[in-house]
């Protein structure tokens, strides 16, 4: 079953064409990187993806449910009302490069909230499935600390759990290493290894070239808006085809 489906995606920032024309899904169970330059439009992708930005052509679909419609006589395309979209919100997990934690939560309640006041479930259960969620991050000895005491990698830890707890049918994850040093960075990177292990549906927006190459089914190479390669990690990486992707990991490998 296709998680996510994008097609014909627009999306222009003060006259600027940011997102050109760009489709692409991710099926159940698949681990798709998103790699580029900065400013080819990879972190814009999930935005829309996720909702956060509003694309300005183009449809989306979750679990082969159509989400954004575009009527084809008009060229308008169409998000669904709230209920509706309440609904959709459930299907994913977001995980930042800067962790967005509530700052005067505890870690126990970052995690616990949203399953509670948006999904409402049996608090008992969340409770569980919390620190069971952290024991997973490495974190069991944290959940009455705050993200002040925390340090960078452990708000990331907390961020994922956090997103965990939703029991979402997959995961975005936009750079959630780009803030954090090399050592730390391997502790977040290992724990995205195990998720893929347990097939997690993941995008993944990421600088980690080995990192892509090692847990990803498919590789996306973005560049100026569009998607200008895809394939399997060994394809993309080590044996590109395009020019500007031949380039670009060129200038990472020096």
């Amino acid at each position: 079953m296709k998680i996510l489906e994008m097609n014909h995606i627009k999306k222009s920032f003060d006259g600027k064409e940011v997102l050109q024309d760009i489709s692409f899904s991710i099926e159940e169970g698949e681990v798709v990187s998103i790699i580029g330059p900065s400013g080819s439009g990879k972190s814009t992708l999930l935005r829309c993806a996720t909702f956060l930005e509003q694309m300005d052509d183009g449809t989306l679909a979750y679990c082969e449910e159509p989400v954004v419609t575009r009527d084809e006589e008009t060229g308008k395309i169409s998000y669904p009302p709230r209920k509706k979209m309440r609904e959709v919100l459930m299907d994913f997990g977001l995980v930042f490069q800067n962790f967005n934690l509530f700052p005067h939560y505890s870690v126990i309640k970052n995690v616990v909230d949203a399953p509670l006041c948006i999904q409402k479930r049996n608090r008992e259960e969340v409770f569980k499935e919390a620190r069971e969620l952290l024991a997973k991050v490495g974190l069991a000895d944290k959940e009455n600390a705050y993200p002040c005491e925390l340090s960078g990698g452990q708000q990331q830890r907390v961020a994922i759990a956090r997103a965990l707890a939703m029991k979402p049918k997959m995961l975005y994850f936009d750079e959630p290493t780009s803030a954090l040093d090399p050592e730390i960075t391997a502790g977040i990177l290992k724990i995205m290894k195990q998720l893929a292990q347990e097939h997690m549906t993941m995008a993944i927006v990421t600088h980690e070239i080995d990192f892509a190459r090692a847990v990803s089914d498919r590789v996306i190479f973005m560049d100026g808006g569009k998607i200008v390669e895809e394939g399997k990690p060994e394809d993309v990486i080590d044996h590109p085809q395009n020019e500007r992707t031949q380039a670009f990991l060129k200038k990472l490998s020096y």
